[in-house]
This record gives structure tokens, sequence and C-alpha cells, in this order.
């Protein structure tokens, strides 16, 4: 089984395994690999800067805290995403009690300052400008649980059986989503609304 890598290329077990045994320049590296993975995934829930970055705070300062008793695991990306999903829906639970998830969602179209999806921010790196932004528009209008298929698969490379788990679905579920947004995709995104 080939071994995950960090955005950087480092050997994550490694570089887990380093963290675990009390290194500090490693819970510093991992902290840097992954801050930035973490604060776009938890975009997708909510527009809320500060909740992101106190989870996220929260988070690694709880990892250094356990360091000694925490396993191994043959992929740390998943394993912060599924860390920090589960503690920022808490805080979402416990600080929204009366909006549903889609609300929340709804109300980053319209938050001030709120920043560009992930998807858009890496679509405009691209060179054509106006394909990208088509591209960025049909992802936006996508539901809320395929964007998240979506962006776990395409943008995060994790496996089918990692989404599944990740988002407490079963495999056909992932499979379903993932196609049904790339059906959507090519409806939002036809010849017509491409061409210059």
């Amino acid at each position: 089984m080939p071994r995950y890598r960090t955005p950087s290329g480092i050997d994550e077990e490694q570089l887990w395994d380093q963290f675990r045994s009390g290194d500090e320049v490693a819970f510093a590296r991992l902290y840097k690999e992954y801050v930035q993975v973490l604060y776009h995934y938890c975009a997708h829930f909510t527009a809320d800067r500060a909740l992101i970055k106190d989870c996220i705070h929260d988070l690694f300062v709880e990892l250094w805290k356990h360091r000694q008793t925490i396993g191994q695991t043959t992929s740390v990306r998943f394993y912060l995403m599924a860390s920090i999903k589960r503690k920022l829906v808490r805080h979402l639970n416990a600080e929204m009690k009366f909006s549903s998830q889609d609300d929340v969602e709804n109300d980053r179209e319209w938050l001030p300052g709120c920043a560009p999806s992930y998807e858009s921010t890496l679509i405009s790196y691209e060179e054509d400008d106006h394909v990208n932004a088509c591209v960025a528009k049909a992802i936006e209008k996508l539901p809320r649980r395929q964007r998240e298929a979506v962006y776990l698969r395409y943008y995060q490379n994790l496996s089918n059986e990692e989404i599944s788990s990740l988002m407490q679905i079963n495999i056909q579920s992932v499979y379903n989503l993932i196609f049904g947004a790339l059906t959507n995709l090519k409806k939002y995104i036809s010849p017509e609304k491409v061409v210059l």
C-alpha cells in the first residue's frame, strides 16, 4: 500500500510518529502542512472564520496534550479532517440550535468579507479566467453534500472509502453524490456558457 504524503511531499506516517514521540519540530511541521487544508475544509460548513480558527487551534492543542496516547494512522490528512469536522459540528450544533446546516451554507453568500471558496481560489490560479469563472459558479450551485464530496475526492484526493467514513455515508452514496455532482456540473457548464 502506498504511503501518504503531506501537501509538500513529506511522508505522513513518519512525521506523525515523530510528533507522537514528542518532537516539537515535527508537531510544528504538522500544523504548517495541514492548517490551510483544515481551514478550507471547515469553510464548507460555516463562514465564521473565528470559529474555524478556534477549532483548529483547539484541535492542535489537544493533539499535543494527548500525543503519547494517540495511536498510529495510515492517513494523517484523513485523521485530521475527521477530527476537525467532529469538533466544528459540535460547536455549530451548540451555537446554532435553531439554524439548519443548509441555512448556514446559504448565509455564506451574503456575509460581508466572507472569503471565497476553496474551489474558487484554486480555479483563479488557472490560465483561462473566463472558463474558470464558469466552473466556480457551477461548483457553488451544487448542493452542499455534493460540493463536499467533490472537494474531498478531487481537491483532497481521498479515496471513496475515506469519503464514506468522513461523511458517515455508505460507499454507494459516495458514488451517487459524485456522479450527481458531475452530472450537475455538465448541465451548469454548457459550451454556450463557456464560449467567450
